[in-house]
């Protein structure tokens, strides 16, 4: 790169590259930046306006014309671009106002295809707009509004004209890398025929594990600050940090998150709050329901939002949801690769591309793939599993863009449904005892295809239209498990086999305004939402299989015919429609409401048929209107005081009915949440909760009726806790994330001896502590250290609250050496080798060990 020196931003410089530091702390003024300007090396006085600039280095009655401004994703941000044939002759000129950084081009004006006027909200984390105009017929002004202070510059000049690295203040979060894109940053246009250029390259400043944005809770990219629920974000660095794979395992640095272990060993289970909660991508549900574990090749982060979220997702458990949000197509050339070895034969490999497809970089593609093939600490339990994930992007407009993406997963899993409880504790078996047949197992095939469609139709207002479909093949085969005699240790099964073929279709349509009346502004969010859920499903009959006995197995080794079995049908059929509004309401730069409403149709079908015998038809319809409404007041810029109302609900199963066999009502959920959010320095965030949550219309047991299939809908479960979750980077290079959660979760309305039994699998205490340390300076630069503590209360294993699953404390820890493009890493999970159980199946028949001592070792190269 050939560098000259360039008068920019008021200053005559002597040499071709400075930067402008942030002041230290946010009560800082422009004067401390000012003088940190001067002060920098090799500096001179710059002339004293726009003029006197233009007076001495530009040829006058010479006007630049800016045929094109641009903003795209690079190797150190994004970069905003003024395509021009002159850009050597430029000499910009700045000053600051508040959080803008302002920058006059004399002797310029942009002449562009869709007006004289460029803006991009929120290109990047701690930006919150970049604007330009023709501020007269000889001058262009280009805005970059910090969200919190001042942006840093720096200058670069080359061949290509001038570069200019903008840093947003910071607070903000980790910049923009391929493993941390910038998915609302505008795709590259064409760039006109011998055009040079004005680029500015913008940068987040390193926050690592910190992130202020989320767009889960509102459909819109709104700071976390801002929005009136509790979201916690895990962003790819703490999967990388912490060598995990999982949801499960990455959700265990979230207040409230539980594990209930999975389902017959071969699916994730999501807690949230005491109750379950659903997975998304993208923000569009996932029907991966007992369909394998989920995938994170291709996720960048995971948000979490915690408690009911029927006004913008449908129908949904009071406990929340978690959303994984995808890597996205990069428009520099990316290409990693990984490999993994650890403990009982675990293997692991992936690959990660990504890039421009053409010239002008309006086609840009991401490819991720991987593959797996696992042993485990138990007996005859092994995986194997095999996932893609192509991603194409294009640039059909300056405001259009089209996002192409699809993924295939292919898994074959043993089924392994733990141990058993006796008396009041988990059976006292060695960890690595199998209580199955070595040939049971699980396959599964996953594949989805979507599309997102992106339009913005000015500054103001833009579309959204999003589709998916994904398709399920799942088949188990294993004998399940039906009864135990305590005192002999026989454990009775029966033999098992089912087939499901579950179609999911979604259609999604989000426009979202911006707009004033008066003094106040608002952001409105409108839209409709269309899924429909099919399930074929065939089952073979429950015959009686030869029993085991857990303290001396003997495994038969019996493999029972699939298909000759078969004896049961079901088809399901489910149609849901969903209309929602929702308002973000600025009162004051203090006082924010939000306030949102949803009204949903379902219509259900169900035919069932056993073999020989005529088929059974149920068909159901329901509606439910879901409200939403919070506020938050911020008496400063680092603090958020929060307090919200938001409701659930789920419809009932369709063949569920009343004793007088009407249909039951969908059961409701509704939680009151007050909080606060905290800016404790400029990279470390907080967040404390308090919430009461309730859901209803629980079906129990009736207590007036002989038949016991008789049920009535008077039940009610409640949780009440606090939650108190921190994250960020305490100095530089020591990182952190940790959380504390309180969960009083109980049945509180019941009629079968249920009333005051404490919620199974919830812990009333729990917290977590992961930290690590990187060397930034000397000969060790880039060494590094981690450790974990996770500590998990006594759970009762079942709603009987029957036996007790004992308290724990996990340690992990890790070291790892970053250098250049390549990453060495070592993680131990359970480095005392503690024996625990993770939860339980919601009965004696089901508990799930952790995972002792394991080691895992890790090298990435970037290129």
């Amino acid at each position: 790169m050939r560098f000259n020196k360039q008068p920019f931003l008021g200053l005559a410089l002597t040499a071709s590259i400075f930067v402008l530091t942030m002041p230290a702390t946010l009560a800082e003024t422009d004067e401390k930046t000012t003088s940190t300007i001067k002060n920098l090396s090799g500096l001179q006085h710059p002339p004293s306006n726009a003029a006197s600039l233009l007076t001495q280095n530009t040829p006058q009655n010479s006007v630049v014309e800016v045929g094109e401004v641009r903003i795209q994703p690079g190797k150190e941000g994004i970069e905003v671009i003024l395509e021009t044939k002159q850009g050597d002759i430029l000499q910009p000129v700045s000053k600051t106002e508040g959080n803008n950084f302002i920058i006059d081009i004399p002797n310029a004006q942009l002449v562009l295809p869709s007006g004289n006027t460029f803006s991009q909200e929120k290109p990047i984390a701690g930006i919150t707009e970049i604007h330009v105009i023709n501020l007269d017929a000889n001058m262009i002004r280009l805005t970059i509004k910090g969200e919190v202070a001042v942006p840093q510059v720096e200058l670069f000049d080359d061949d290509t004209g001038l570069v200019f690295a903008v840093k947003p203040a910071v607070t903000a979060i980790q910049p923009p890398t391929p493993e941390n894109p910038t998915p609302e940053a505008q795709p590259e246009a064409p760039k006109a025929e011998n055009q040079e250029a004005i680029e500015l390259v913008v940068t987040g400043e390193q926050d690592s594990y910190r992130v202020p944005d989320a767009s889960s809770a509102t459909k819109t990219d709104t700071p976390i600050r801002d929005i009136p629920q509790s979201i916690q974000v895990i962003p790819r660095e703490i999967l990388k940090d912490q060598g995990t794979i999982r949801v499960q395992d990455a959700l265990q640095n979230v207040s409230g998150s539980t594990s209930a272990g999975s389902y017959q060993g071969f699916s994730e289970y999501l807690s949230l709050r005491g109750f379950s909660a659903n997975l998304f991508r993208n923000g569009i549900r996932s029907y991966q329901d007992y369909g394998g574990l989920i995938e994170t090749a291709d996720v960048e982060r995971l948000e979490v939002l915690k408690g009911p979220a029927s006004v913008l997702f449908g129908d949904a458990p009071p406990g929340g949801l978690v959303n994984l949000v995808s890597k996205q197509p990069q428009t520099q050339p990316f290409y990693s690769v990984e490999g993994t070895v650890g403990s009982f034969s675990t293997y692991r490999g992936g690959i990660d591309l990504s890039g421009p497809l053409n010239d002008s970089k309006s086609v840009l593609y991401r490819f991720n793939t991987s593959y797996e093939n696992a042993g485990s600490f138990r007996d005859f339990v092994n995986s194997e599993r095999v996932f893609i994930a192509p991603k194409f992007q294009f640039a059909l407009s300056p405001k259009t863009t089209l996002t192409l993406d699809g993924s295939w997963l292919q898994e074959t899993r043993t089924s392994d449904d733990g141990t058993v409880a006796i008396g009041n504790r988990p059976a006292d078996l060695p960890r690595n005892r199998f209580l199955g047949e070595p040939f049971q197992n699980v396959e599964i095939n996953v594949s989805n295809f979507g599309y997102l469609l992106d339009h913005k139709f000015n500054d103001q207002w833009s579309i959204k239209n999003s589709f998916r479909a994904q398709f399920v093949n799942l088949e188990r085969y294993y004998p399940i498990r039906d009864s135990l005699d305590e005192e002999t240790g026989d454990l009775s099964r029966l033999s098992y086999f089912s087939e499901r073929r579950d179609n999911a279709y979604s259609l999604q349509t989000d426009v979202v305004g911006k707009f004033s009346t008066g003094a106040i502004k608002h952001q409105l969010l409108f839209g409709f939402d269309y899924n429909k859920v099919t399930e074929d499903g065939t089952f073979g009959d429950f015959e009686p299989y030869s029993s085991i006995n857990i303290f001396n197995p003997i495994y038969t080794g019996f493999k029972y015919p699939k298909q000759e079995i078969l004896s049961f049908f079901r088809d399901d059929t489910l149609d849901k429609y969903g209309f929602y509004i929702q308002d973000q309401i600025e009162l004051t730069p203090q006082l924010k409401l939000l306030a949102g409403g949803r009204f949903d149709i379902f219509e259900q079908n169900r035919s069932t048929r056993n073999l020989g015998e005529e088929k059974e038809k149920f068909s159901q319809s329901d509606s439910n209107f879901s409200p939403r409404l919070g506020i938050v007041y911020q008496p400063s810029q680092n603090l958020s005081l929060y307090a919200s109302y938001a409701t659930s609900f789920e419809p009932s199963f369709g063949t569920s009915r009343n004793g007088n066999g009407v249909p039951f009502k969908p059961e409701t959920g509704r939680q009151f949440e007050v909080g606060l959010k905290a800016d404790i320095t400029k990279n470390l965030s907080a967040t404390l909760a308090l919430y009461d949550l309730r859901k209803q219309n629980v079906t129990v047991d009736d207590p007036n009726s002989s038949d016991p299939n008789d049920s009535i809908q008077t039940g009610e479960q409640t949780s009440r806790g606090i939650e108190f979750d921190i994250a960020g980077e305490i100095v530089p290079g020591w990182k952190v994330i940790a959380s504390y959660a309180y969960i009083d979760a109980f049945v509180s309305k019941d009629t079968s001896g249920l009333e005051g039994r404490r919620r199974d699998n919830i812990p009333e205490h729990a917290a977590s502590l992961w930290t690590t340390y990187e060397i930034q300076k000397g000969s060790l630069q880039g060494l590094g250290l981690g450790l974990g503590l996770f500590f998990v209360g006594d759970r009762f294993g079942d709603l009987d609250n029957s036996y007790v699953l004992p308290s724990y404390v996990r340690t992990d820890a890790s070291v790892f050496y970053k250098r250049d493009n390549w990453r060495a890493s070592v993680n131990i999970r359970n480095l005392f080798d503690k024996t625990y159980f993770n939860g339980s199946e919601g009965g004696r028949l089901g508990v799930y060990y952790g995972q002792p001592l394991t080691v895992i070792g890790s090298f990435a190269v970037e290129f």
